[in-house]
């Protein structure tokens, strides 16, 4: 089906508005977003393309192994990159839908997997790096329009201990994004000490709503870690949308620009100093607090 990425209705996204921006081409939107001083603001409307959405899209990972998922096409005729999205713990790819919306309205093509919810979790990142490796080996299982050297993951929750697990089993993808990581593996800080690729931890307020061993990311990768918080949100805004009366839909939109903000960055420049950099106002406005890199 094609839909407008957040567009309002009662069964849809909320309305966050359309950018103003409306580029030739996705190398022109790219160009444009670079040359102007990094905002995060610029990522809050949707972007300007329509999407094409492939709900159920099953991905053969062997003859015997089948992956369920969620594909968000953005409509344009480029190569762009592409966006892998991996839940949480009792969640599923249903979780994440706006957020993928909104990813592909920016250009960027966005895959949202379905693994076993309730873990094992080392286990769901070694079969994400398979997934990401048979992609970067044959992209037109996704799209041709896809660039196979532009892969970025984002994971929720104890997704996180996925995406971390993937970026050390080899998962040729450019670095991660963790949506208010939580972990509960012992195996865990021997796998965050060997990531080297960036990351980027983009938390809910511990003082709100503490999970399990967030810590554990900013402590144990070694570098190129950075971490933001988000004042007054709960582990849940970190999914959008989500069945449940004490998230908030402008945390969760938040989150959604946050990830989106970070996910251009990384996907076009290799680091998350661009998104860092367009933090700045929700930092001074304490939107967003205790910032940390290394």
């Amino acid at each position: 089906m094609v839909s407008a990425a957040l567009a309002s209705g009662a069964d849809g996204p909320p309305d966050v508005g359309v950018t103003s921006l409306r580029p030739a081409s996705f190398a022109d939107l790219r160009r444009d977003l670079l040359r102007r001083r990094a905002s995060l603001d610029l990522f809050r409307p949707r972007g300007p393309y329509a999407v094409v959405t492939r709900e159920d899209f099953v991905i053969d990972l062997s003859s015997n192994e089948r992956i369920d998922t969620d594909l968000f096409l953005s409509d344009h005729g480029e190569k762009t990159p592409l966006v892998i999205i991996m839940h949480g713990f009792g969640s599923s790819k249903t979780d994440h839908t706006y957020q993928a919306l909104h990813l592909a309205s920016w250009g960027m093509h966005t895959l949202v997997v379905e693994l076993p919810n309730k873990g094992p979790w080392v286990n769901n990142g070694k079969t994400l790096a398979k997934i990401v490796r048979l992609l970067y080996g044959a992209p037109k299982i996704i799209d041709n329009r896809f660039d196979n050297k532009k892969i970025v993951l984002i994971g929720h929750s104890f997704g996180g201990v996925a995406v971390s697990v993937a970026l050390v089993e080899g998962a040729p993808a450019n670095g991660g994004i963790l949506l208010d990581p939580a972990a509960i593996s012992r195996q865990l800080p021997g796998y965050l000490s060997r990531i080297r690729k960036p990351v980027l931890i983009i938390g809910a307020d511990e003082r709100l709503s503490p999970v399990r061993n967030r810590d554990y990311f900013y402590r144990y990768v070694r570098n190129g870690v950075a971490e933001v918080s988000i004042k007054g949100a709960i582990h849940e805004d970190a999914q959008f949308p989500v069945d449940s009366d004490d998230v908030t839909e402008e945390l969760q939109i938040a989150f959604t620009t946050a990830m989106t903000s970070a996910a251009f960055s990384l996907s076009s420049t290799g680091k998350f100093d661009y998104a860092w950099a367009g933090f700045g106002a929700a930092l001074k406005s304490s939107k967003f607090f205790n910032p940390k890199r290394k």
